[in-house]
């Protein structure tokens, strides 16, 4: 299951400004993207990550990320960090 990799991932940001951040700065490994999330919220996560051949990984919703980055409420993103 897709999501067991973001959960015991060492390194991960979580939610759609720090998953801009990382992936501006080109350190991105995987994106994890909540399907539930509104679509206007996360396109431009999908286009930057298209655009630089990272990963996509659509997850059934955003609970589903929060609980596998061990927070208390859902998140419409989260992404792997490279070492």
């Amino acid at each position: 299951m897709p999501i067991k990799e973001l959960q015991e991932a060492r390194n991960i940001r979580v939610g759609i400004k720090q998953s801009t951040r990382a992936l501006m700065e080109d350190r991105v490994l995987k994106v994890f993207i909540a399907e539930n999330a509104d679509q206007h919220v996360i396109r431009r996560i999908v286009e930057m990550a298209q655009g630089k051949h990272v990963e996509i990984i659509r997850v059934p919703t955003m609970r589903d990320i929060g609980q596998a980055c061990q927070i208390d409420v859902g998140a419409a993103t989260a992404v792997i960090i490279k070492d």
